[in-house]
């Protein structure tokens, strides 16, 4: 008999480590060096921070590049990189250090900021709380899934695929245990990124509640 779903939730603590960036070279050297967690700060946090906003948020990398020191061509690249096709935080690194290595061997702009505008590097260490909900169908999932915090949602549908490097959101790996492998695909045909965590919920209850009623 397959485990009922457990949800948890999660908290971050932000860390400043000290490194920043003037310039296109110095946030090269920076996304090279940098921990994971970091990779993951300045392209995640938004989502979760800003969750009853218009989808589509900027990462901080095109935010700086395209704010601070006006290379809207660059600022774009970065804007550009669709983040839901990455499950590996590597994996997204490079891209962002293949960006800039192309930009700057082709003599892009080397501009330094204003003083006080510089790229502050920051990361988060992540604590995870168990939550006293556990589904054991999917009318309970569904039911559970209007309760949880933002922050849980946030964590079963991103921490699982980013932070861990598994291939697939914690709730579709679960509907594919109890074999609601249909379900599970569709969940995962979602793009998280392309609408605020709110529609997401009600769009995954929505689906979730259609299959328990046939």
């Amino acid at each position: 008999m397959s485990e009922g779903f457990h949800f948890n939730t999660q908290y971050h603590l932000v860390e400043l480590l000290g490194s920043k960036a003037r310039n296109p070279a110095e946030l090269l050297e920076g996304i090279k060096t940098v921990p994971a967690s970091c990779i993951y700060y300045h392209t995640h946090r938004f989502l979760q921070q800003h969750h009853y906003l218009s989808p589509e948020p900027p990462n901080d990398f095109a935010f700086w590049l395209t704010d601070f020191l006006h290379l809207r061509s660059l600022g774009e690249e970065f804007l550009s990189v669709d983040t839901v096709l990455y499950c590996n935080l590597e994996d997204l690194r490079k891209t962002f250090q293949d960006i800039l290595e192309d930009y700057l061997s082709k003599d892009g702009k080397n501009v330094d900021c204003l003083p006080g505008y510089e790229f502050h590097f920051l990361a988060c260490k992540t604590f995870v709380l168990p939550m006293p909900y556990t589904a054991n169908n999917l009318r309970e999932f569904a039911e559970i899934l209007r309760k949880i915090s933002i922050r849980s949602l946030y964590f079963h549908i991103f921490e699982a695929r980013m932070r861990l490097g598994v291939p697939d959101n914690d709730f579709s790996q679960w509907l594919r245990s109890i074999g609601e492998d249909k379900l599970a695909d569709e969940i995962s045909r979602l793009d998280p990124y392309n609408m605020t965590l709110e529609n997401l919920r009600r769009k995954i209850i929505r689906m979730v509640e259609d299959r328990a009623r046939d």
